[in-house]
């Protein structure tokens, strides 16, 4: 029945270009992002890009409409995609975003997850001082402060990136009813909720929601560590994540079984075995075309620099190397699926926003006039030295406004009339 269902959705439905994509942290919602862009880029889709380069939508502070470059200004008319990391708040994406807009994010198991989250991000304060995950979980309400930046990413950082107080413990009384009430905001405000363990089964829930090609969603790893930076966890650790990250883990239990629901409804266990098989085919034969020695390599081993991904903490992020003797069509796509985020976004804000990309390039050649940046560990220096200042007038405005006991709606309308102000 559920293929009959799919062949005729097939028949009527439409690609759906409208799409808002909650990226969260640490779920190959990387190589997610990098599927919109190549689908937006192809067809000359606008994307809802962060102000002024910003590598994320000001994350993490919640999602603000002026956070959008074009949004305020009016110089964009419409926004077909938004996929840039922000902590979510449906009110004000719905500013930017059409009425028909399908929303979509993807989870992780909170074990995993952790465990990723700890290499990754070995330098926030919640975890600078513990040499090892056990360590961190044996005493992790002295080594976590809520109020510290950046700590958001040691406590339920799943429940944090959908826009919800994450500093919920285990023993709370009223845990089963706030995990209630997030599950049924997340269910209320998301299409589909992807997970990342099923990541090529998620791939083909995604295309037949979207109404996509099996060519639109095929893709490689992108932001994924090597092998050498993964480390295997103990039975007891993986039940002290659980504990420690409760919230998540009861979020994830509950869309990891919506999950199986949508694929039974929309596409049928035995249709979906057909496709991810024709998916992982279509990617291994991209693969032997694009890639050299058909996989990922260290940082150390990629030989265009401009492919090398940001590295951070103590993760060793790979990359790919591309075949040399593929024509220059070939490259072309090809580069497409290998380039990483903070590239691509570069890219697709210079190709959107040209006057505002060369505004920027020309204030960056005043900061550094006697060297020219070489290395994406001094690019990066400069995105986070950047997106820090943006981070402090933000929390001085919003510490004024608070002192002048303002509404909320007050705080806005400020920072959007000093945002059209200092663009002038």
């Amino acid at each position: 029945m559920a293929h009959v269902n799919t062949v005729h959705a097939k028949a009527t439905c439409r690609p759906k270009s409208h799409i808002v994509f909650l990226k969260t942290h640490k779920t190959a919602s990387s190589t997610i992002l990098n599927i919109l862009y190549r689908y937006g880029e192809s067809r000359k889709l606008t994307f809802a890009l962060p102000l002024n380069k910003h590598s994320q939508l000001f994350y993490p502070f919640f999602f603000a409409s002026h956070f959008v470059e074009g949004f305020s200004s009016r110089s964009v008319k419409e926004f077909h995609i938004m996929c840039n990391h922000m902590r979510f708040r449906k009110s004000e994406v719905a500013k930017v975003m059409p009425e028909d807009t399908f929303y979509f994010s993807i989870l992780r198991h909170p074990v995993a997850m952790m465990e990723s989250i700890f290499i990754y991000y070995k330098s926030i304060p919640a975890f600078r001082k513990t040499h090892t995950l056990d360590k961190f979980l044996e005493n992790s309400w002295r080594n976590y402060n809520s109020s510290v930046t950046n700590n958001q990413y040691a406590h339920n950082i799943m429940a944090f990136d959908f826009g919800f107080d994450n500093n919920v413990t285990a023993d709370a009384e009223d845990l089963e009813e706030r995990a209630s009430m997030v599950i049924a905001a997340i269910q209320r405000d998301f299409h589909l909720i992807l997970i990342s363990e099923y990541f090529d089964e998620s791939m083909i829930l995604l295309k037949h929601a979207l109404c996509w090609s099996l060519e639109d969603v095929v893709s490689f790893k992108l932001n994924s560590r090597s092998k050498q930076t993964r480390h295997k966890l103990l039975p007891n650790t993986a039940e002290k994540i659980k504990r420690w990250n409760a919230l998540d883990w009861r979020i994830y239990l509950h869309f990891n079984t919506t999950f199986w629901h949508k694929v039974d409804s929309l596409v049928g266990q035995k249709q979906m075995k057909i496709e991810v098989s024709q998916l992982r085919e279509l990617q291994a034969k991209l693969a032997n075309t694009c890639l050299k020695d058909g996989g990922a390599v260290n940082p150390s081993q990629i030989k265009d620099a401009r492919l090398k991904p940001f590295q951070y903490g103590a993760a060793v992020i790979q990359g790919y190397n591309l075949n040399t003797h593929i024509d220059v069509q070939t490259k072309t796509e090809c580069l497409k699926f290998i380039t990483p985020e903070l590239q691509y976004t570069d890219r697709l804000y210079t190709q959107q926003f040209p006057k505002l990309a060369e505004k920027h390039r020309q204030a960056a050649r005043m900061v550094a006039p006697q060297h020219q940046l070489s290395s994406r560990t001094d690019k990066m220096g400069m995105v986070l030295a950047r997106e820090a200042h943006h981070r402090q007038i933000i929390r001085r405005r919003s510490s004024t406004l608070k002192n002048q006991k303002l509404s909320t709606s007050a705080l806005l309308t400020h920072t959007e009339a000093s945002n059209k102000s200092s663009t002038a």
